[in-house]
């Protein structure tokens, strides 16, 4: 066995403790952990607006498979008709989506994809130019009535 030399022995001189040791190398301090929050709070937010990016395509690609469907379905009658009237059936569908709450947090949670907004929206338009047209049409025979009245009038007048 190795006999363990008696370096406790020698004695440390006060002197050279209480003299300052030079540093070559200075210590860096310790970053604030805040750097990292904010960088993942930035990572969080990209990829919230990635995932509301990417709704948004998926969305209007539902909505083009519905074009695409009801196009094969009154453009090609080469179609079976079996197939045609059952080419695509729609049930409700939604697509994920992150909304921020007033205190900045963050929900996941859905958006409905609406379907059949644009058939809602034109059969509104229609209605619009219909009463817009009745409208037109009313007014143009009241003014033919009241110059047909003037004429009739004036025709009575003048035979008196």
């Amino acid at each position: 066995m190795k006999k363990i030399q008696d370096n406790y022995k020698n004695l440390i001189s006060l002197k050279s403790l209480l003299q300052p040791a030079t540093v070559t190398n200075a210590i860096v301090p310790l970053q604030p952990q805040q750097e990292k929050v904010i960088s993942d709070w930035e990572r969080l937010v990209a990829q919230t607006e990635r995932i509301n990016q990417m709704a948004k395509e998926l969305g209007g690609a539902i909505l083009e498979l519905k074009t695409i469907a009801s196009t094969l379905k009154t453009q090609h009658p080469l179609v079976k008709e079996e197939l045609c009237n059952n080419i695509c059936q729609y049930f409700v569908v939604g697509v994920p989506c992150v909304k921020q709450k007033p205190d900045e947090s963050f929900i996941l949670t859905m958006r409905k994809v609406d379907l059949f907004r644009a058939e809602r929206e034109a059969g509104l338009l229609a209605h619009q130019l219909r009463q817009q047209t009745k409208k037109r049409l009313a007014s143009q025979q009241h003014r033919k009535n009241k110059v047909g009245l003037r004429l009739t009038q004036s025709a009575d007048s003048k035979g008196r």
